[in-house]
């Protein structure tokens, strides 16, 4: 063998040592989610990571806290029930009944999509319908949505219903004009979800900046605390563009995610977004439901801290809640109400009583007295002067 070829095999034998070499390391990382996010090892993607999406204290001293496991992609991840650990003001507390994942009975979701002019560029708002279209089509029997939309008006189209063709073709009826007012529209979501029980959540997908709600971010995190929703948001523009209508406030989109129990996710093109409406249902679908009693049981108006953890070998962390169980006046103890009311009635009457016994006392005693003692001196046979 000549000794250029024997240097050339030599060289493509070490080139082929070298991928077997590495190619372990190159199967530890996942494709490129469909959202655009960066690819994250496929060891870390299976990480328990557990949320506190929604609190149901409308049972109040009874309390249902609903927690998501997912893993970073934001996909299900399966646990034992009995890992979940809940603990209220650092007490931890014993649930009366726990839900498995996908147990947790119908969901309720009210998709809010923008419908801003800027939604006519790039086919965003075609492919926004499809993929509210394809959201509607994976609804459990006994699950049930709705649709709302805002540019400088928000507009219920569809009511909460189970009736997908209704929803498909509310949703196909969509328009896009004018600019954007997506406070205002959470701030009507949660007016609409406040009377629906069980699990309820919002998905808003914006492709702008507000520009022109009356309420603010802070203003819709406290409308939501009592209806006890989450709301998940969707960002489909330029995050590099803050300055334009069409540019994404991404940071506050994601506050406002984490502040409201939900997830921020990413679309690059429209064609993404299906895969992100999918994933969110997903999660929604396989979360867990757990009730205990609360051993504060009342609505004294103060907050109550939840915290809850995963008792699983390389969980993340703990999620941390605040509800509050409501009280205009604060309540008091019913067993000590109606012995402090005796007590305090009884008071009153000795008050009122008291002087009047004494006061006829007082006029009766001298005519008695000296009627008594002028008679007794007369049977003692002792003069007066």
């Amino acid at each position: 063998m000549k000794p250029t070829l024997r240097r050339f095999c030599q060289g493509l034998a070490l080139l082929v040592a070298l991928l077997l070499a590495f190619s372990p390391g190159l199967s530890a990382y996942a494709k490129p989610a469909r959202d655009g996010t960066a690819p994250t090892p496929a060891a870390a993607d299976q990480t328990p990571l557990v949320r506190i999406t929604q609190v149901d204290n409308s049972q109040f001293p009874k309390v249902t806290v609903y927690v998501s496991v997912t893993n970073a992609a934001g996909e299900p991840v399966g646990v034992e029930p009995g890992a979940i650990q809940i603990s209220e003001n650092g007490q931890v507390m014993k649930a009366d009944d726990v839900s498995g994942s996908g147990q947790i009975g119908s969901l309720t979701t009210l998709l809010v999509v923008d419908v801003s002019g800027s939604m006519l560029e790039a086919g965003k708002l075609q492919g926004a319908k499809d993929a509210a279209i394809a959201y509607v089509k994976q609804m459990r029997a006994g699950d049930q949505a709705g649709l709302l939309t805002f540019n400088t008006q928000v507009r219920y189209v569809q009511p909460v219903t189970t009736d997908k063709a209704a929803l498909t073709a509310a949703i196909n009826t969509l328009q896009a004009s004018s600019d954007t007012a997506m406070y205002d529209a959470l701030g009507q979501s949660a007016q609409t979800l406040k009377d629906v029980p069980g699990r309820k959540a919002v998905i808003v997908l914006t492709d702008g900046l507000d520009n022109v709600s009356k309420l603010s971010a802070d203003q819709v995190v406290k409308e939501i605390g009592p209806s006890g929703l989450s709301i998940s948001t969707i960002g489909l523009g330029e995050p590099g563009k803050l300055g334009v209508n069409s540019g994404l406030d991404e940071a506050g989109l994601r506050t406002l995610s984490d502040r409201a129990g939900g997830v921020y996710g990413y679309a690059n093109d429209p064609a993404s977004l299906q895969g992100i409406y999918e994933r969110y249902a997903r999660a929604l679908q396989s979360e867990y439901r757990l009730t205990y009693t609360s051993p504060a049981a009342l609505r004294d108006g103060t907050n109550r801290n939840l915290t809850v953890s995963l008792d699983t070998v390389g969980a993340a962390g703990a999620a941390q809640a605040k509800y509050n169980p409501g009280g205009v006046l604060p309540e008091v103890a019913q067993q000590a109400a109606w012995p402090v009311f005796g007590a305090a009635l009884g008071g009153l009457l000795l008050l009122l009583i008291v002087p009047l016994m004494l006061g006829r006392l007082l006029q009766g005693a001298p005519g008695k007295g000296s009627k008594g003692f002028s008679l007794g001196r007369k049977k003692s046979g002792i003069k007066l002067k």
